[in-house]
């Protein structure tokens, strides 16, 4: 039901072929913790500096993205989409230099982000993380992001125990609101015709894993994508996931829990502190075939959550069964 992020290695990112089509120079270098530290002291880096470093944040933030506007789609952006991008506000505006900063659930060469040679910032999201406070990992990325050279990509760094995170750097009145690409174009500066052959290529690849995915506008932080075998329909919810697993056991043993003909509920993703319910869709049902009902859905649901009677028997069983079928995807 869910799409892989792709894996990063602890190794210099390769920009030979075709990377200045994505608007980058040569890459930064990256201390591995056994060379000399860049300090000049002659110790390896994990005695000197990266000591520090490995006191970094280790403890798992539960909910990274809680206090940020647009907390589910962030996590939607971060486990389900593969390709979006959202403009971000930062506050106090932004730094001279840097016409926008961006945020993309991917970037070329899996780069944690990048500056372009306008000097604009796109921010990766879908990167494994040193630390266990992706918010905090995030933040510093996009500082370092901020002060990069132009034309430059940002390697991953660890966070300090007392960084900044990114409640810290976003202004929290803007909007968040997501575009959902079919592929991966907005890689490519201009039109995606002048890439390289390599970096063209790269697309393709890139383009022919991605599964068609598209938001629906009705309700909030519903993704509808498409599979060869059926469709399916995936749903942040940012309620408390017991309050959550109750209110749809209610509707479930009252038959209220699907889509509508032939769609069924079956089951439900963990991530990032938030649940997120999956339905089953025929491969008939388009994203427009689905407004309708999950916004009737959501009416039921805002309902069943107002309830707080003790569950019936077969309310229990219902919720049973959809405890059983739960996956934690972080």
């Amino acid at each position: 039901m869910a799409k892989k992020r792709p894996q990063t290695k602890a190794t210099k990112p390769q920009l030979k072929n075709g990377a200045r089509a994505a608007g980058v120079n040569e890459p930064v270098p990256v201390v591995g913790a056994r060379e000399p530290c860049p300090c000049g002291s002659g110790r390896r880096y994990k005695a000197c500096h990266g000591r520090a470093a490995s006191h970094a944040v280790t403890e798992l933030v539960q909910r990274p993205f809680e206090g940020l506007p647009g907390e589910c789609d962030w996590v939607a952006l971060r486990e389900l989409v593969p390709a979006a991008t959202v403009a971000l506000t930062l506050k106090g505006g932004l730094p001279e230099g840097v016409p926008s900063v961006t945020l993309a659930t991917v970037l070329p060469m899996a780069w944690p982000a990048l500056r372009r040679e306008d000097g604009s910032v796109l921010l990766g999201l879908q990167n494994d993380t040193p630390s266990g406070d992706l918010s905090r990992d995030l933040a510093g990325t996009l500082q370092r992001a901020l002060t990069a050279d132009p034309g430059t990509p940002v390697t991953t760094g660890t966070a300090a125990a007392d960084g900044v995170r990114l409640q810290d750097l976003l202004d929290p009145d803007a909007a968040f609101e997501p575009t959902v690409h079919s592929g991966f174009e907005f890689w490519v500066p201009g039109s995606a015709e002048q890439a390289s052959p390599d970096v063209a290529a790269s697309l393709e690849r890139a383009n022919a894993a991605a599964i068609p995915t598209v938001k629906l506008s009705g309700v909030d932080a519903a993704y509808w994508c498409e599979t060869p075998e059926k469709n399916h329909l995936r749903w942040v919810m940012p309620h408390p996931e017991e309050q959550l697993l109750d209110a749809l056991a209610r509707l479930h043993a009252a038959g209220g829990s699907s889509l509508g003909e032939g769609t069924r509920l079956v089951g439900s993703f963990r991530a990032h502190g938030l649940m997120v319910p999956v339905w089953d869709l025929p491969t008939t049902m388009g994203a427009e075939d689905c407004e309708k009902p999950a916004a009737e859905f959501a009416e039921r649901l805002s309902a069943a959550l107002e309830s707080d009677a003790p569950l019936t028997a077969e309310e229990r069983r219902a919720r049973g069964g959809l405890t059983n079928r739960q996956v934690t995807l972080s």
